[in-house]
């Protein structure tokens, strides 16, 4: 018994193994807050000041938004010339459909099968995203994130991302100089995480959408990519909540969005507001899983048992049963035969 317990321990321990290995990089996500890399109030003049004229400029006065054609809804049009209108002296460049494929078909070949075989037109939106910023530079602003002061202050970082709620980094507001080894890690894993995850959402957000980023991130970070400020080095500052969009001096406001999101969203949210309830049955469901696997492989380990005593002792039995009772002084006699 003490033998078979260690290897159902065993097995059990290298099941527990894989899968750990497998969402390990999801794991440490719930516990990095991108502090180390963050973009501090301290750092980032106010509005106006004098102060932002001598800071450097790294990143191009470029920013790029995507939508399906150049009719961008009444909606998200308030957002659009905030950015637009503050920024008279950046270059504004809006990448339809059209201008998305004709990207990647002459300057990313090499991608352009996966770019049209995308089930999810936003998954489309997403990748073009990082790949204009890997090529030209700029900083992307989703249409439903409105500029509330001048992004010149950000420009001093050769790379930046948002933080985003409860974990890991969002894609609607980035910035980069052309060919930052962040970007260009990116667009490279593209085609490594392209998988279709049946549910729509949990397909795009880890194809290409934010989880996808945040995943990248991570694995950047722990490659010792993530070193080196100025031009020529590798690191990527984090805008944190206060600084992305909650006081009147942050660099965005939100409007009205998300409008990709399906039913299956709702599902998601739902479990992203119950995770503690969700966590503790799942460790629930474990330890039922672990207990009625225990008992199948101790019946398995009595019935080979009883098999074997059966084998070593039951021809002992058979032969005894064979030679039936005569009766009388002259005892037992062989009553039957059985082929050998």
């Amino acid at each position: 018994m003490r033998r078979s317990l260690a290897v159902f321990l065993a097995v059990t321990g290298v099941i527990v193994i894989f899968f750990i290995h497998s969402v390990y990089t999801l794991l440490t996500l719930l516990v990095e807050d991108g502090s180390a890399d963050a973009i501090h109030s301290a750092e980032i003049p106010a509005p106006n000041s004098p102060l932002i004229d001598n800071m450097p400029l790294y990143i191009p006065k470029i920013i790029h938004q995507t939508y399906i054609n150049e009719s961008v809804p009444e909606i998200w049009r308030e957002a659009q010339r905030t950015c637009i209108d503050i920024h008279e002296d950046y270059e504004y460049k809006m990448w339809t459909d059209a201008k998305s494929r004709e990207l990647i078909a002459t300057e990313y070949p090499w991608f352009l099968n996966t770019f049209d075989n995308y089930s999810q037109p936003i998954q489309r939106a997403d990748a073009i995203r990082y790949f204009v910023l890997a090529h030209f530079g700029g900083v992307y602003i989703d249409l439903d994130d409105g500029c509330n002061r001048r992004l010149d202050p950000l420009l001093s970082y050769p790379a930046w991302v948002r933080r985003t709620a409860p974990t890991g980094i969002s894609n609607d507001a980035m910035g980069s100089i052309p060919q930052h080894p962040f970007f260009l890690t990116v667009i490279e894993s593209l085609r490594e995480y392209d998988k279709n995850w049946r549910l729509p959402y949990i397909t795009v957000m880890y194809s290409t959408g934010p989880l996808f980023l945040s995943v990248i991130w991570k694995k950047y970070m722990s490659s010792g990519s993530n070193i080196g400020d100025g031009v020529g080095g590798g690191r990527v500052r984090i805008l944190m909540m206060d600084e992305y969009n909650r006081y009147p001096w942050s660099f965005f406001s939100h409007h009205k969005g998300s409008s990709w999101h399906g039913k299956d969203a709702r599902l998601i949210f739902w479990m992203g507001s119950h995770w503690m309830m969700l966590t503790v049955m799942g460790f629930l469901l474990a330890g039922v899983v672990g207990f009625g696997l225990w008992w199948v492989w101790g019946r398995m380990l009595l019935l080979g048992q009883r098999r074997t005593k059966r084998r070593d002792g039951g021809g002992v039995w058979e032969r005894a049963m064979a030679w039936g009772w005569r009766g009388g002084k002259g005892g037992y006699e062989l009553t039957e035969r059985h082929p050998v």
